[in-house]
């Protein structure tokens, strides 16, 4: 059963106290913490400067390995553009991790119908 402002295709339960598990038609699982918003704060800013710093970090790897991409693949070294590789995935899979976290009181964009519809 949808939940109360929530699209038809979707669902949305409580797990716990501190997370809400939000199901659709497609399948498609998507938990959320709530967590109180000096934690939220916490969480958002250091994942965000780990994950930018890594992705960063993984590109200027990757151009080493690669020499500005100027590199025929036998001149190129291999394990070093593998590491820029998960460098840049690593620092994906943290930002998209700390999306999880929601202060309390917090709601998606779309579910929140008292805002108006003009953006001035």
């Amino acid at each position: 059963m949808p939940a109360s402002g929530a699209d038809d295709d979707e669902s949305e339960r409580s797990v716990s106290d501190d997370s809400i598990v939000r199901e659709t038609d497609d399948g498609i699982v998507a938990r959320e913490v709530v967590v109180p918003l000096r934690v939220y704060k916490a969480v958002t800013v250091f994942s965000t400067l780990f994950a930018v710093a890594t992705v960063v970090g993984g590109f200027i790897v990757l151009d080493v390995a690669t020499n500005r991409a100027r590199a025929s693949f036998e001149e190129m070294n291999v394990p070093l553009a593998l590491a820029g590789l998960a460098l840049i995935v690593a620092g994906s899979v943290v930002y998209a991790f700390s999306t999880r976290f929601r202060a309390e009181g917090m709601g998606k964009p779309k579910d929140d119908s008292n805002e108006q519809s003009n953006n001035g």
